[in-house]
């Protein structure tokens, strides 16, 4: 199995253009394991983790309602921000500057065919992030992603995720809030899920902007540790 990953930092990139990026390398993976299996040739499926800042766009998951999207496409256009249905699971979500956006696109193959494992992970690598700056933070039973204060009238969620998978392949991924601007995150009922509200690591801590690279490293370091994996041809300033 190959537990290496190929790690790449596309700094602030089109959402569009990332999406396309991610189907294309998704396609590459899914297309070897086709060749294996028809051929019955053992070929080593690559591993790939994508770090990039969007600018500001809403996107809805195939399950998600439209209506949690609360202005027409005329506000998102003065707002800067674009909008896209697109293939994850989930509801509506929104990225943007100050916000890590991470998509591993693994072969599920090379680690666990588990999905809720692999989402479990996800959100360990985000709990064990927060807890560096110390914060508590933890699951919400039946919400995928990362909340604080669970169980009161103060839960706030700090990290969304939303991923699909075929072949046990995976795309999409998890978009932690560090220094993002949450005044976005009032035209659109988050995930779906009304009366909750959303946060921003730098607003936790009290400060005006958190660094992103280290923000970036650890979470790298706790991915790499729960999934056993080893980034290659990175940015060394992240490894």
């Amino acid at each position: 199995m190959n537990k290496r990953i190929l790690l790449e930092d596309l700094g602030l990139k089109d959402y569009k253009d990332t999406w396309d990026y991610q189907e294309q390398l998704f396609k590459s993976i899914i297309d070897l394991k086709i060749k294996n299996r028809r051929e019955g040739s053992q070929l080593e499926t690559p591993n790939h983790f994508l770090l990039v800042e969007h600018p500001h766009v809403y996107t809805l998951g195939k399950s998600g309602d439209m209506d949690n999207l609360l202005v027409d496409e005329n506000v998102l256009t003065e707002k800067g921000a674009k909008f896209y249905k697109i293939n994850r699971g989930g509801d509506i979500t929104y990225h943007g500057p100050g916000q890590i956006v991470g998509y591993p696109i693994l072969d599920l193959d090379n680690f666990f065919t588990d999905i809720h494992k692999y989402l479990r992970f996800l959100e360990e690598m985000v709990i064990l992030t927060l807890a560096d700056y110390g914060l508590n933070a933890e699951r919400s039973e039946g919400e995928t992603g990362v909340w604080l204060d669970v169980g009161t009238p103060f839960a706030r969620k700090i990290c969304a995720m939303g991923v699909r998978a075929s072949r046990w392949v995976t795309m999409h991924g998890f978009a932690l809030n560090v220094n993002a601007d949450l005044g976005y995150f009032d035209l659109m009922i988050p995930c779906g899920i009304k009366g909750k509200a959303v946060t921003s690591l730098n607003v936790e801590l009290g400060k005006k902007e958190v660094d992103m690279a280290e923000v970036k490293q650890r979470l790298l370091k706790h991915f790499s540790n729960l999934f056993e994996a080893e980034f290659q041809s990175c940015d060394q300033q992240l490894c």
